[in-house]
């Protein structure tokens, strides 16, 4: 097992992407297709640059790597926003990916300032 594999926050972050995929992949005619690839793009590098980070061997090395994770899952959300105000995402999944992108955030925060 790897190393990224054990966190939580990976584990969180690889759970919504797959969420993020799934209702990208089945509503593909209903989706802007620039909104479709940049969602993709920004749930996907959330969860590559944590991987990355976690094989990086100093701490300002990973620090970057999470940074970038974390600005990711803000592009994400605002994203999110963008496809519930256009009405292409339902509430009950927009609150449920919402929070969870929130519960991300907040995890990679603590192991940004901890590297500190």
């Amino acid at each position: 097992m790897f190393d990224f594999e054990k966190l939580e926050v990976y584990q969180e972050i690889r759970t919504t992407n797959l969420k993020v995929l799934k209702h990208i992949f089945t509503h593909k005619t209903s989706i802007d297709p620039y909104l479709q690839d940049q969602f993709k793009r920004a749930s996907l590098s959330a969860l590559l640059n944590l991987a990355e980070g976690t094989g990086r061997m100093t701490n300002p090395d990973k620090k970057k790597f999470y940074i970038t994770a974390r600005s990711s899952i803000f592009e994400c959300v605002a994203i999110l926003q963008t496809l519930y105000d256009l009405q292409a995402l339902e509430k009950n999944l927009h609150d449920e990916l919402y929070s969870s992108f929130e519960k991300c955030s907040r995890m990679l925060l603590g192991m940004i300032r901890s590297l500190e």
